[in-house]
């Protein structure tokens, strides 16, 4: 069922391409923000969300009845971050994925300001991960706090299964025209992946453990034609 809404998604992003009897506009651009993201897993983990940043650059077809095309290439932060009844105790384990999304572009506005709604597939490669913790983590099993609970602890010595993940993003936000050729935009997203980060066989620990982020972004765009 994952995959198949993935391939759904894709297909929607892409049809905005097939209407090809108006003259459109290219735009190129850049983006930056901040990313709050945890990792569904099941049975739950308690955590809270992971702050972290994104940034990257934009490519945008635009057509003239309201819709376009999105492609980006983006460097975000992910991951967890454990919750703890002691605040003395902390652990994050996050990761940075090099992102491709492809999202159909909805618009309506004036020529000065706009909305605009984007909704598409994301393909994400891990470029790497990071553990932080002010305790032994692989050892856990051994401290008194975590013998008297009843919380899984196997995902802190955890090793990635999956590496390269997909799924589905969609956001909204609003973008400003300065003039004919710069506008600044900003934007809230939400990117639910399909693919679990840890092994789910009926064997394993964890039979799901797919990432969810939010992200809000200003970017800026430069009008080429």
């Amino acid at each position: 069922m994952r995959r198949i809404a993935f391939i759904l998604t894709a297909l929607m992003a892409l049809s905005a391409t097939a209407q090809t009897h108006y003259e459109g506009t290219i735009a190129v651009g850049g983006k930056a923000g901040v990313s709050l993201s945890r990792v569904n897993f099941n049975p739950t983990v308690e955590q809270v969300m992971l702050p972290g940043m994104t940034a990257g650059v934009m490519f945008r077809y635009i057509e003239e009845k309201h819709f376009g095309l999105i492609g980006e290439l983006n460097v975000t932060q992910r991951g967890w971050k454990e919750k703890f009844d002691k605040s003395d105790y902390q652990y994050r384990h996050s990761f940075t994925y090099l992102e491709l999304p492809i999202m159909t572009h909805i618009f309506f506005g004036n020529k000065r300001v706009k909305g605009f709604f984007n909704l598409g597939p994301e393909i994400n490669v891990m470029l790497g991960d990071g553990i932080k913790s002010n305790f032994p983590y692989q050892d856990a099993g051994a401290d008194e706090y975590f013998i008297n609970d009843t919380r899984h602890i196997e995902q802190m010595a955890m090793k990635i299964n999956n590496r390269l993940d997909y799924g589905i993003c969609g956001g909204a936000g609003m973008e400003i025209n300065l003039n004919s050729k710069h506008s600044l935009l900003l934007e809230g997203r939400f990117y639910y992946g399909l693919t679990d980060v840890f092994p789910n066989h009926k064997t394993d620990i964890f039979s799901s453990s797919n990432s969810m982020t939010v992200t809000v972004t200003l970017g800026y765009f430069y009008r080429l034609k």
